[in-house]
């Protein structure tokens, strides 16, 4: 007997047969399922879809990874809430910037949008990273992912595979930014091994500190 584990459909969950697995998978875009001969490797795969994704606990060292990656997104928001509430000509920005450790040659990418959340232009940074690698076909290699924001990292350590398995819903609805999680939950099943480190945000790290130098100067050259 075999059992069908969806961890991103129509339905999530686990199916005992083909027909109702391609039920809730067949035409759906970026549909994640996999096939097991057990029901508890079914549950264990369905709890953590994405294994190559972690964060490091240890002090982690350049040497050990071929690349690494710094993000960052802002919004220069003017509405009633910050990190929420924008208007609809705010400036927001997001850049991401690629370390090659054999030689420490770096690479530097930016983009801006107006009347977005600093939550958003997060996740964009994040996004445009993980498809800057795969494009390239560097998606195999180790990388590590130093970031300072917390809603991103939370995300990647677990909550994108719970949101997966609820059909993209929390208690209180549906998940904010959901097509954007989407995409980042379909392409980290293509990274072998992707590591993460948090670091306080425009603090000491010269990297960190140049990716928000990067937003903020895609927001000034904002028309």
């Amino acid at each position: 007997m075999k059992y069908y584990a969806v961890s991103r459909g129509r339905k999530t969950g686990i199916f005992t047969s083909w027909a109702e697995c391609q039920k809730q998978t067949q035409g759906f875009k970026n549909a994640k399922f996999k096939s097991f001969t057990s029901e508890s490797e079914a549950k264990s795969w369905l709890k953590n879809p994405t294994p190559g994704v972690k964060m490091t606990t240890q002090r982690a060292l350049p040497k050990d990874y071929a690349y690494i990656l710094y993000t960052d997104g802002g919004s220069r928001n003017t509405g009633n809430q910050a990190g929420g509430h924008v208007k609809a000509d705010d400036k927001a920005a997001w850049a991401f910037l690629v370390e090659r450790v054999q030689d420490q040659k770096q690479l530097e990418f930016s983009g801006s949008e107006y009347g977005a959340t600093n939550s958003r232009m997060e996740i964009m940074a994040f996004l445009n990273a993980l498809k800057w690698f795969k494009k390239y076909h560097f998606n195999e290699e180790a990388i590590l992912a130093v970031l300072d924001s917390k809603y991103v990292l939370k995300a990647v350590e677990g909550r994108l595979a719970k949101w997966a398995q609820n059909n993209w819903h929390t208690s209180s609805g549906p998940v904010k930014n959901q097509a954007l999680w989407q995409e980042v939950y379909a392409l980290l099943s293509y990274f072998k091994k992707l590591d993460f480190k948090w670091v306080k945000g425009h603090d000491k790290d010269v990297k960190n500190i140049r990716v928000d130098q990067l937003v903020n100067l895609a927001m000034d050259q904002m028309d």
